[in-house]
């Protein structure tokens, strides 16, 4: 069965526009089949995005962006900064690209990649994820490890996560990386993790 963690959907499309509002500011998304969380943006996306604290002028980095709602929520946050978005998923690249012009956000860019092979040369102050379980543990732990490096010192990764989805083993290996790993909130199941380099 194909995820939205596939390289190329083949999913047959079904666009459809959605409307959120984040962090108190309104969005408009155009999704389709083959994509993360299509119908409306996820819960666990929602509560990260409500925790986040990003400096105005950060360089961000949004791993797994789908179609834009937790990098747009941030370069909100980092106004005078900048938000690099990157995903696996080219459906996801080419609608997060539509929905960064048809919300006037241009504190952004954005990227096809697995994982974060294409920004490894570059330095970042935070890292966000809302992480692809579905690929798999050894993808999610490659992930933290990918954030770890390009990370500044002194600079964070958050990340949301459910218990049922491995929470305690994402705990364990954030541990074994970074200085300083905080649970910040849960939400209905949903853990928001600070890990600090």
């Amino acid at each position: 069965m194909e995820h939205y963690y596939s390289q190329k959907p083949t999913a047959a499309h079904q666009i459809q526009t959605i409307e959120e509002t984040l962090r108190g500011r309104k969005y408009t998304f155009i999704t389709d089949a083959g994509v993360f969380s299509k119908k409306g943006v996820d819960y666990g996306s929602k509560a990260l995005i409500e925790a986040l604290e990003i400096d105005e002028s950060a360089e961000v980095l949004d791993v797994g962006c789908g179609y834009g709602p937790i990098g747009f929520a941030a370069a909100g946050l980092a106004a005078r900064g900048h938000v690099t978005m990157v995903d696996i998923n080219e459906r996801a690249v080419e609608l997060a690209r539509q929905n960064a012009q048809r919300n006037h956000i241009a504190n952004v860019d954005i990227l096809q990649s697995d994982m974060l092979g294409k920004v490894m040369d570059r330095q970042f102050d935070v890292v966000v994820t809302n992480p692809p379980i579905r690929a798999g543990k050894e993808t999610v732990h490659r992930i933290f490890e990918q954030s770890y490096e390009v990370l500044r010192q002194g600079g964070a990764l958050w990340i949301v996560i459910q218990k049922k989805q491995g929470a305690p083993s994402a705990f364990a290996k954030l541990e074994s990386l970074f200085a300083k790993v905080t649970e910040v909130t849960k939400d209905k199941g949903y853990r928001i993790v600070k890990a600090v380099k």
